[in-house]
């Protein structure tokens, strides 16, 4: 089954930027992220145009928060992307005809549309000030945790 990570990956990215006082560079980013810094520029210009993050060009320039992590829910982000299919289930629709298979399909999108109101619901009630808080918790309780960097699972990034 394929799975869209972006909106995992996106809240990566801004949780790494909460952490730097200054602008972060899309290189670095990149970095924190296994991807391209032009994959950082793309998905961040959509976060921009919303006012979550803002860039600044020059030397010393890069990418910070446009706004306070408690103002940013989940739900702000995954709408920022274009709000991607939450789910990679759907109905059939071979034969519209078919009495069993509008059956099936009335009932199915019913129950998904359902799904996708708690689903949204819950984003809309998480911030990232809530995942940052998170990370805190597991970043002190992790031992010999000495930076950011550091609190990758894998092996250290130069």
């Amino acid at each position: 089954m394929n799975h869209d990570s972006r909106l995992s990956g996106v809240l990566h990215v801004l949780l790494h930027m909460a952490e730097h006082d200054g602008p972060v560079t899309s290189e670095m980013l990149a970095r924190a992220m296994n991807t391209n810094a032009a994959v950082v520029r793309r998905t961040l210009a959509g976060l921009r145009e919303r006012g979550f993050v803002r860039s600044e060009k020059g030397h010393g320039g890069g990418w910070r928060l446009g706004r306070d992590l408690a103002a940013i829910t989940l739900a702000d982000v995954y709408d920022s992307l274009g709000r991607p299919s939450l789910f990679a289930i759907g109905h059939r629709d071979a034969d519209p005809a078919c009495l069993v298979e509008q059956a099936v399909n009335v009932h199915l999108d019913g129950v998904l549309r359902e799904a996708e109101a708690l689903l949204l619901a819950r984003l809309r009630a998480v911030t990232l000030a809530d995942l940052s808080a998170e990370f805190h918790a597991r970043f002190s309780a992790r031992p010999g945790a000495r930076s950011l960097e550091s609190s990758h699972g894998g092996p250290s990034r130069p």
